[in-house]
């Protein structure tokens, strides 16, 4: 099968944990932790991301990039990246998987991506000003 937005906020809406909203064409997902996650589709992938913190928040981009690179693998699933909003650059969580995924696996990646975003701020904050 693959997932459109409507099922997609559907299979989300089931989980208790989760508020779900549509955006501008994309899906917003708040856990219980007040965290916030942007799911799109985009091809054939669907892509969950969770801004971190801006990159004028760190006080050494080059300690903290080299750290993000030395550990990744340590999070399953979730990779660091950097964005571009709205002309400033963010550090962001995110995961990639098929637009034809199960379900199960649509709901691992949301759970994990929210649990390493709390992981990451933890594992960073050293590096925040």
């Amino acid at each position: 099968m693959s997932w459109d937005l409507d099922k997609l906020e559907s299979l989300l809406k089931e989980y208790d944990d989760y508020v779900v909203t549509r955006e501008e064409g994309c899906l917003l997902i708040a856990n219980q932790d007040g965290i916030d996650a942007w799911l799109a589709i985009s091809g054939e992938q669907i892509l969950v991301e969770s801004l971190l913190f801006s990159s004028t928040q760190v006080a050494d981009k080059a300690a903290l990039d080299h750290e993000i690179l030395s550990t990744h693998m340590v999070f399953p699933l979730t990779t660091v990246g950097i964005s571009t909003i709205n002309g400033e650059e963010y550090y962001t969580a995110f995961g990639a998987l098929s637009a034809h995924s199960k379900a199960e696996s649509i709901i691992i990646e949301v759970e994990t991506l929210f649990q390493n975003v709390a992981s990451f701020l933890d594992a960073y904050e050293t590096h925040l000003k």
